[in-house]
């Protein structure tokens, strides 16, 4: 018998389960994953409260990102085999899979074999955070070198990943954080400047950075009261990504503004290129060149074990942690 985190009813994180299942049989174009790590996402909390984008079908499984060893394959899935270490991208709906657990299944396009160099741990810390940004700065060349990229909630997984990123790129990363404790570690990631935002007029210190100018892309996931002032630091012609709901409030999109700066705002998630088998390809082969060159780097805040799942979710409430929250199994 095998354990997976489940939950019946919303809630927080002690409405978690541990249910005891059969061994799993893979259907055709399905993989079967015995799990050694689980990294935990925001998406993940919002979709225990019933505050996701897409409503959970009670009782519920959960968990986008896991890594672990093939331990058995479907029909027609020939580009893994049973042994191979592998981890699996965002690109399906919790209400088909979830990957909390100690023996999962996954679809056959979400799976992805992992480098022998790269460990369990940490391939549980690279697919939200950079394949997010990544596809969302290269679509249609949105980010070029020498852009100005603007990153709200800097702190957080994603956040971290689209400093790597931007720079990657040839941007300039403006990371925006509440309070300056997680200034320094924030520089120390690459950030080309920090805006404490509790402390100094965002607007402001976004028009001394540009000379004037503004903001050339905007990537943001919290929405709410603070959009408006985004809207302000973006240069004329700009781009706001809004990629997330993290705020609880309304967003309200000032409308003269819009107009007079000619602004494009798009909704934005990550499912049309992890759901594309060569933009998968391409953003896989982005994110395991930076790492192995060093241009990326993984960063794992905290480490749980399987049995702590509901400890897990309490700290990555409290969003005070720099960097994922990886859970062993």
């Amino acid at each position: 018998m095998a354990k997976v985190i489940t939950f019946a009813q919303h809630g927080g994180p002690e409405v978690f389960e541990y249910t005891e299942i059969g061994t799993p049989e893979p259907r055709p174009n399905e993989v079967r994953i015995r799990v050694k790590a689980i990294g935990l996402n925001r998406a993940e909390s919002m979709w225990r409260r019933g505050e996701y984008v897409e409503p959970a079908n009670l009782p519920a499984r959960v968990g986008y990102e896991a890594s672990g060893v093939v331990d058995a394959v479907g029909a027609n899935v020939t580009h893994v085999a049973v042994g191979d270490n592998v981890s699996t991208v965002p690109s399906f709906s919790m209400n088909d899979y979830g990957v909390y657990g100690e023996l999962v299944l996954a679809p056959v396009h979400a799976v992805v074999k992992s480098p022998a160099w790269l460990s369990h741990e940490d391939a549980v810390a690279i697919w939200n955070v950079f394949i997010t940004p990544y596809a969302a700065f290269t679509e249609n060349e949105r980010v070029k070198p020498g852009d100005v990229v603007l990153i709200p909630a800097a702190s957080s997984g994603v956040g971290i990943g689209a400093i790597q990123v931007a720079k990657r790129l040839g941007a300039t990363a403006v990371a925006l954080t509440r309070t300056r404790e997680k200034r320094d570690a924030l520089v120390a990631l690459g950030a080309d400047h920090v805006i404490v935002t509790d402390e100094e007029d965002l607007v402001e210190a976004v028009q001394r950075i540009t000379e004037g100018r503004g903001a050339d892309l905007v990537f943001d996931p919290v929405g709410g009261k603070t959009f408006a002032r985004l809207i302000e630091a973006t240069r004329p012609g700009g781009t706001i990504l809004l990629y997330g709901a993290l705020s609880p409030d309304d967003t309200v999109l000032p409308v003269l503004p819009l107009l007079f700066k000619r602004i494009t705002v798009h909704g934005y998630n990550l499912f049309s290129t992890t759901t594309d088998a060569q933009r998968q390809a391409d953003a896989a082969a982005f994110i395991f060149d930076g790492l192995q060159s060093g241009a990326l780097k993984t960063v794992i805040a905290h480490r749980f074990a399987f049995d702590q799942i509901a400890q897990a979710h309490t700290v990555l409430e409290r969003n005070a942690h720099f960097g994922r929250i990886v859970v062993s199994v």
